[in-house]
């Protein structure tokens, strides 16, 4: 099997993210609250908070005080779970779509600089890479 270099994707990662973070700065939310709002916001039913944690990759008591900070801009609420006091279902506020969408759009266009020149197919191929190698991981 090839040898391949781990830390190129890793370092390729990290710069992408350090770009979309310096794009956002304006919108005043950290790089970890702008990627809790975009888990949000895929989500088709209110998640429970350990449902989000999982989705954004944090551990439960990250997420709390991320959630907290987000809870006091009105940019979500914790909804009580009737079948289970313990647990609390994530809401997004209407003041959070704005955001959002400001959000998906720079990172769009970052996505758009970023693969610029990159052909359509090497790219379709890039994703099933990438996709049967976080398959391999999760098994």
């Amino acid at each position: 099997m090839a040898q391949l270099d781990p830390v190129e994707p890793v370092e390729a990662a990290k710069a992408v993210l350090a770009r979309e973070d310096r794009r956002l700065v304006g919108l005043g939310l950290s790089q970890a609250r702008w990627l809790v709002l975009l888990h949000l916001a895929r989500f088709t039913e209110m998640p429970t908070q350990r449902e989000l944690a999982q989705s954004v990759g944090v551990e439960g008591p990250t997420l709390a005080r991320l959630l907290d900070s987000l809870e006091t801009q009105g940019l979500v609420t914790r909804v009580a779970v009737p079948e289970d006091r313990r647990a609390k279902k994530i809401a997004l506020q209407p003041k959070a779509q704005p955001l959002i969408e400001k959000i998906e759009a720079i990172s769009t266009q970052l996505r758009q600089e970023v693969f610029a020149g990159i052909d359509e197919e090497d790219l379709r191929r890039c994703q099933q890479v990438h996709a049967r190698v976080l398959g391999n991981l999760l098994k």
